[in-house]
This record gives C-alpha cells, structure tokens and sequence, in this order.
C-alpha cells in the first residue's frame, strides 16, 4: 500500500536520476556551472519534487496537476542532455544510464497522468 510519495517507483526512479545527473554534471567543465550545470540539476530535482508535491496535495486534479510539471521538467532536462551531447565537453561523456532512467520515469509519469484523469 501507498503511504507516502516515498512508495512510488517512479519517485524512487527520479531521486535516482537526480544523482545520476549530478554524478554526469560534475564532469562537465566549471565554466558550465551557471549554465547547463544548473539548468540540468533543477530540471533533475523539479520532477520527484512535483511528484511528491501533487500527492500531498491530496486531491487527484491537483495530483494531476503536479505530475504534468513533472513531464514539463523531464523535456526540459531531456532537451538539455541533448544540447550536452552537442557540444564537445559533451561528446565523451556517458549518457546511458541518465537516457534510460528518463525515459523510464516519463513513461510511468504519462501512465500516472492517464489514469489520474478526470473520471466522466
């Protein structure tokens, strides 16, 4: 039974990505630091935050609600992975296990969301 936002697996996945992209940011070179550095972890820690957020908030619409910030974060930290891939610093750097964990959690996030839906 689910208690807590702690018990959802997809919370438990996204404080892994969380520290799977401060573990890939922090080869990313210093003058990164107020740019795609921040810009990366932010998005990283918006989506259990909106996750843990939208549960306690208690009503599904507004649960809802969360979860679809959430999605909003994970494009967001998509799109800059991918501008990191493109750049050289990027090139090198391993992005397997941040792409997969992602992915994972926008798909649970999509399903969350489908069935969060308002019921006619």
């Amino acid at each position: 039974m689910i208690k807590s936002h702690k018990d959802l697996t997809v919370w438990q996945k996204a404080m892994d990505l969380v520290v799977a992209i401060y573990e890939l940011t922090e080869k990313f070179p210093k003058t990164e630091i107020y740019g795609l550095v921040s810009q990366m972890r932010r998005a990283a820690i918006s989506i259990p935050s909106n996750i843990a957020e939208g549960k306690l908030r208690g009503t599904r619409k507004n649960y809802r609600h969360f979860i679809l910030i959430a999605m909003g974060s994970g494009g967001e930290l998509e799109t800059q992975t991918e501008v990191a891939k493109r750049l050289p610093f990027g090139n090198n750097l391993d992005y397997q296990k941040t792409d997969r964990l992602l992915e994972e959690i926008m798909k649970m996030l999509n399903s969350l969301s489908h069935n969060l839906k308002p019921i006619n």
